[in-house]
């Protein structure tokens, strides 16, 4: 039988499955038990891993269940001199997913998946930073959703609803998207209104704090207590946010930018609040000096990092609607054909074997073969091949596609998460879950700086209220704790990374480079390779008229109106490209008579009293027309990635007119100026191999993969991945979304499908592919201004801390005071805004 946390893991290629199943052990005593019941479960036939747990008494074991069982591995462990005791009744394992708010970088994703990991009962946890959502597989006799709910809380995040339990198979989706989408939005009014609260109490407080009297008795005790009414409800209104997540990072004994910010607000309030209250606790307030107050300090900075959270949550809410918005190609309604009846059904109705028809301009509901009519499906979803493909009996159709011309009844081969469309939202949702994260740099630095601050500022006031235990010392020690917290303010520290992201992606916006937060311009700054979809990325995405060939000696002119004019007819792109051609060159139509198309070879028709029939040879052979003269011309063009068609007019060969998708303008300028950045540049397409060499050797690209599934793409960036290549994926398809997700960064072309560009990190708003040098470019430009910035905000700690905390005083009698630490805790502020408003100023060439 079964133990709950058995369970089936399908080799790479959908071959033989291996079975992993977990043993209770009795009788180990010591390190040497361990080794004996692992060589003992290890030389079992079909055994491939054996690992035993001495704390827990227990052995995972991974074999092949064709060639072993439990019950074997059971009699190896007994024959080897130690018990294992008969299973209790299988429980059936349940998953659960809840959606999380609170996240903001990937140390909340390891700390949610501790605290879940922690519940009793819970055999694995992952958590999805850009879906905002947690996933948890657990033995429902042992814990339940409500409990694993309450873990989240306590580790000081937010779940919108108690999750229900799914089974072994369930999605998200059986929830549905309504309350998810409802908690985010909550989440983001709530960080709005905290936002623009924040803003309306802090410009009137700096402008009173930073008036250095300008302003009538802004000087004086009104002045002054104005200050605390205004910084009070923003620290502890819109910035509590900051101090929860900060004691939740305490609590696990982590440091974070939380952590950051709540600490330099947390000193510059309390500080300001007891000079405010009880001035005369400071050593020169009998002199008649009023202490400093940094009320100002704490309200700004709080008031700038929220609005770099409401910017990235409003950044990540497009990488939930990639999967939503595949989800939502799937027709909800599908038309089933019972003998001579049709009727409507959900798609969720539909069976292996159910027989459906789809109309022109319908979306194929589900996966399945063609068993009546032909049509022309547009398949670039799946493939990226910019042609629509030719259906008739026999021919596979996949769900989400776009059935163009003509009417398809098949027969359901596949349904549920087995389907084509549904393997892509799953390689999405993966890649997106799987994404390496990447280290914010002030985070890192946080967990050391944070703790090392602390232990100065206690160690200076513990020295100097040694040296004078008197009233007097002990307020002079208070004096250089609070300096040495002020001057280590971590406010330029945490303005940093927000202040260079928030102009760097501003700027980026009015140059068409939508950017989706600082994580995605960190690694964009980093980008060695550059994988490129074809398709609508360095081609236009639509097949248009490049050549006509003239035999009849009439002229190239007539010969196209003669095709376009029976062209007209047929809703097929190709014909749509010859028409539009033909109109281009002011080339005069006619009305054609006695059409006929023939799916997948071509079409004819009378034009004037002269029968026309344009195709491909195998149609013109039908009726005695040879090709044999156009041949070498026609290899010569699909050579050079078109596609050409062979006329024939009153059964002699007239000509022959080809069509191709075009490299897009600024394609090859683009090319050449990433790879003068220093970056390779590969084409990665599902279009067919001699046209995507033809279209790669224009362009000046000189690693072509071809023919590429969709899966495969994402496989491809995976490879490059592990080579230590640091990827962008461009693209501009449904079919590019995995990779895009997969990638260290996914481009997405503004013109391409919304799906794309909200799988992207960024997208490509106006001017295509072009804009990708720049976009590069600006990565890198920003994360040179954030190093910067993280430079000058440390050189003023390492000058200033020393100073602060009186270790100069012996020998210099320098003693910097709260008031001289916050000016220079401003001009690091200062200096660390200035140098991002440089970005300003950046130009793309």
């Amino acid at each position: 039988m079964q133990t709950p946390v058995q369970k089936l893991q399908l080799v790479q290629g959908g071959a033989t499955p291996s079975a992993r199943d977990e043993l209770p052990i009795l009788g180990m005593t010591c390190a040497s038990c361990v080794r004996r019941v692992e060589t003992a479960l290890q030389k079992v036939e079909g055994v491939e891993e054996a690992s035993v747990n001495f704390a827990t008494q227990r052995a995972q074991v991974l074999y092949d269940p064709r060639r072993t069982s439990r019950d074997v591995l059971a009699r190896a462990v007994v024959e080897a001199g130690y018990e294992v005791p008969a299973p209790a009744p299988a429980v059936r394992p349940e998953s659960v997913e809840m959606d999380v708010l609170g996240m903001t970088c990937a140390a909340c994703v390891r700390r949610i998946e501790k605290a879940l990991g922690a519940v009793r009962g819970v055999a694995s946890a992952s958590v999805n930073l850009a879906l905002k959502r947690a996933k948890v597989t657990y033995d429902p006799s042992l814990t339940s959703p409500a409990q694993l709910a309450e873990a989240v809380k306590q580790a000081g995040y937010q779940v919108p609803d108690v999750p229900r339990a799914q089974g072994r198979e369930g999605s998200a989706s059986a929830r549905g998207a309504e309350a998810a989408d409802a908690a985010e939005e909550k989440e983001r009014q709530v960080l709005k209104r905290d936002f623009l609260l924040a803003l309306v109490l802090t410009v009137p407080l700096l402008v009173v704090a930073m008036s250095h009297g300008a302003i009538p008795g802004s000087d004086g005790p009104w002045g002054r207590w104005l200050q605390f009414l205004l910084a009070t409800p923003v620290v502890f209104g819109p910035g509590w946010r900051f101090f929860r997540l900060a004691w939740a990072a305490l609590r696990h004994r982590a440091a974070d930018m939380n952590t950051l910010v709540a600490m330099g607000t947390g000193a510059a309030w309390s500080y300001s609040t007891v000079a405010l209250v009880a001035p005369g606790l400071f050593p020169h307030a009998e002199h008649g000096v009023v202490p400093h107050l940094y009320f100002e300090a704490a309200a700004a900075i709080l008031t700038f990092v929220l609005l770099g959270k409401l910017l990235e949550t409003r950044a990540r809410k497009r990488l939930a609607d990639a999967v939503r918005g595949l989800v939502a190609l799937q027709p909800k309604m599908a038309r089933v054909v019972e003998g001579d009846v049709e009727r409507d059904v959900p798609v969720e109705a539909l069976t292996v074997g159910s027989l459906v028809l789809v109309r022109p301009g319908e979306r194929v509901p589900m996966d399945g073969e063609v068993v009546r009519g032909q049509s022309a499906v547009d398949e670039s979803m799946l493939t990226g091949e910019s042609m629509p493909v030719e259906k008739g009996v026999g021919a596979p159709v996949f769900g989400g596609t776009l059935n163009q011309s003509g009417a398809l009844t098949f027969r359901v081969t596949r349904t549920g998460g087995d389907t084509a469309l549904a393997r892509i939202v799953e390689a999405v949702e993966q890649a997106q879950g799987s994404r390496a994260p990447i280290a914010r740099l002030a985070d890192v630095v946080s967990g050391i700086f944070v703790p090392v601050v602390l232990v100065i500022a206690t160690v200076t006031f513990g020295v100097w209220l040694a040296l004078d235990p008197t009233s007097a010392g002990l307020a002079t020690a208070v004096e250089r704790f609070v300096a040495v917290l002020v001057i280590a303010c971590p406010c330029a520290l945490g303005l940093a990374t927000p202040a260079a992201v928030a102009v760097g992606t501003g700027r980026g916006a009015e140059l068409g480079v939508l950017v989706k937060g600082g994580a995605a311009l960190e690694a964009a700054s980093r980008i060695d390779t550059v994988l490129l979809d074809k398709t609508g990325t360095l081609t236009e995405g639509r097949p248009t008229l490049t050549d006509v060939v003239d035999l009849s000696g009439e002229g190239e002119e007539a010969l196209l109106a003669l095709v376009a004019s029976v062209e007209r007819e047929s809703e097929h792109p190709v014909a749509r490209a010859l028409v539009e051609g033909a109109k281009e060159r002011a080339v005069t139509l006619q009305q054609p008579t006695a059409f006929r198309a023939e799916a997948g070879f071509g079409v004819e028709a009378e034009v004037d009293g002269r029968r026309v029939r344009v195709g491909t040879e195998a149609w013109l052979l039908q009726v005695g027309v040879s090709t044999l003269p156009l041949e070498e011309e026609a290899d010569r063009l699909s050579a050079d990635g078109r596609t050409p068609s062979f006329v024939a007019v009153d059964g002699r060969l007239a000509g022959l007119v080809a069509v191709a998708d075009r490299p897009a303008p600024n394609a090859r300028a683009a090319v050449e100026a990433l790879q003068g950045m220093g970056i390779h540049v590969a084409m990665v397409t599902g279009d067919r191999r001699r046209t995507a060499t033809a279209v790669a050797r224009e362009l000046g690209i000189h690693e072509v993969h071809a023919e590429v599934k969709p899966e495969d793409k994402a496989r491809l960036v995976a490879q490059q991945r592990e080579q230590a290549r640091t990827v962008a994926m461009v693209g501009d398809g449904i079919n590019d979304a995995p990779a895009l997700a997969g990638a260290h960064v996914g481009v997405a072309i503004g013109s391409g499908t919304d799906i794309a560009v909200a799988a992207a990190d960024v997208a490509l708003l106006r001017g295509g592919v072009a804009g990708l040098p720049g976009a590069l470019r600006l990565a890198r430009a920003t994360l040179r201004t954030i190093r910067q910035n993280l430079f000058w905000a440390f050189v003023y700690n390492v000058i200033g801390i020393p100073i602060a905390a009186g270790l100069l005083y012996p020998w210099t009698g320098w003693l910097l005071s709260p008031v001289l630490a916050s000016a220079a805790m401003s001009l690091s502020s200062v200096s660390v805004l200035a140098n991002s408003l440089r970005l300003r100023r950046f130009h793309p060439a």
